[in-house]
């Protein structure tokens, strides 16, 4: 960026800022008070834009710029990745740091069992086909829950409930079971055990991903298959997530022409709204997988993805790319300082998002 660039573009968002906070009837230079427990409408348009988002950053200690963010509540929390885990003590300041910073942040991380396991220390040591014919599955989320909230994690991007039942399934790894009935049992047994030790868990990958046979992360994944086997094979685990109290839903970003011709998952309101909202009755938090990953990237920019999918119905945007924060940030709050419906859906999602963090809080350290 130019530096003859910069205050037309901070005037823009300062600007977008003012009109935002006039349509909400609050001051956009207020704050509530740390630790008031104030609910979405005492936060400015700034802060209900933050706490949409979630963010990855490098190192073992948390980087300024992420600590100001918690601090101004223009963030709803972070993903750690094998580069931000050393150990227990190390996970353990670096989380206290975090929640000092105020705001109560989401702290999350893949921790499947097996070879998806961030804390190398923590269970699940088994992968989830092991889980299942051990029957350990619950034992297992339970005991990891106790080691992830020991360090200060609030969140496990966890279970996988994808059925596998294509030759070559990405997911057959890291799933329960291709039987649908097996897998929505263990889907059950995992999320009590998340629950039970304190975590909140995430169902993923919504509709399903059992039907892909390459991971979306690479590669741009169409699964055709019919309302009907959608509804037999891939949507019976996120029925039982649902009925077993999931904190949250991870949406993917794989093509269903047999629910949407038009946009991916991610993007969806059908899917998103109508299928998961309405018909499967969730009433949790809506994540995004990775926005960054190829097959969301595929379909427009960061910006462009990260504001379809807040239409959509997602609550929470996972970033994890390096200098999306940014823009997605500003776009999001210039979007909501124009369009009153994109503002009444950013105040409806941070509305959840606080819930989630409320219940899942820490106490500080």
């Amino acid at each position: 960026m130019s530096a003859r660039s910069r205050p037309s573009r901070f005037t823009a968002a300062a600007t977008a800022a003012v009109l935002a906070a006039a349509a909400l009837g609050v001051s956009p230079g207020s704050e509530p008070a740390r630790g008031s427990g104030l609910g979405v409408d005492g936060l400015t348009p700034e802060q209900q834009v933050g706490n949409l988002l979630v963010t990855a950053f490098p190192g073992t200690t948390p980087p300024r710029h992420i600590v100001e963010k918690l601090r101004g509540r223009r963030l709803a929390g972070v993903i750690l990745f094998g580069g931000n885990i050393e150990s227990p003590p190390q996970v353990s300041a670096l989380t206290g740091a975090l929640r000092r910073a105020g705001g109560n942040p989401i702290v999350a991380v893949d921790q499947e069992g097996g070879a998806i396991r961030r804390l190398p220390w923590a269970p699940p040591v088994a992968s989830q086909p092991e889980q299942v014919a051990r029957g350990i599955v619950r034992s297992d989320a339970r005991a990891a829950a106790g080691a992830l909230r020991s360090v200060g994690i609030t969140v496990s991007l966890a279970p996988v409930v994808d059925v596998p039942s294509v030759p070559g399934a990405v997911l057959a790894t890291r799933s329960f079971s291709s039987d649908p009935a097996i897998a929505s049992k263990a889907t059950v047994a995992s999320i009590s055990g998340w629950r039970a030790g304190g975590v909140a868990a995430t169902a993923k990958h919504f509709p399903g991903l059992g039907g892909a046979p390459a991971n979306t992360d690479r590669a741009i994944v169409t699964i055709r298959r019919s309302r009907a086997q959608l509804n037999a094979v891939d949507l019976a685990p996120f029925r039982a997530a649902i009925a077993a109290g999931a904190s949250l839903v991870m949406v993917g970003h794989a093509r269903y022409p047999a629910l949407d011709s038009a946009r991916v998952a991610s993007q969806s309101r059908r899917i998103i709204d109508q299928l998961l909202r309405r018909e499967l009755g969730f009433r949790g938090v809506v994540v995004t997988d990775s926005l960054e990953a190829q097959a969301s990237l595929a379909t427009g920019s960061i910006v462009a993805v990260s504001e379809r999918a807040v239409r959509a119905g997602a609550d929470l945007l996972l970033l994890t790319g390096a200098g999306s924060y940014a823009p997605v940030y500003r776009h999001l709050l210039s979007v909501a300082a124009r369009d009153r419906s994109f503002r009444e859906r950013v105040r409806e999602a941070a509305a959840r998002v606080l819930a989630l963090k409320a219940r899942g809080a820490l106490p500080p350290r």
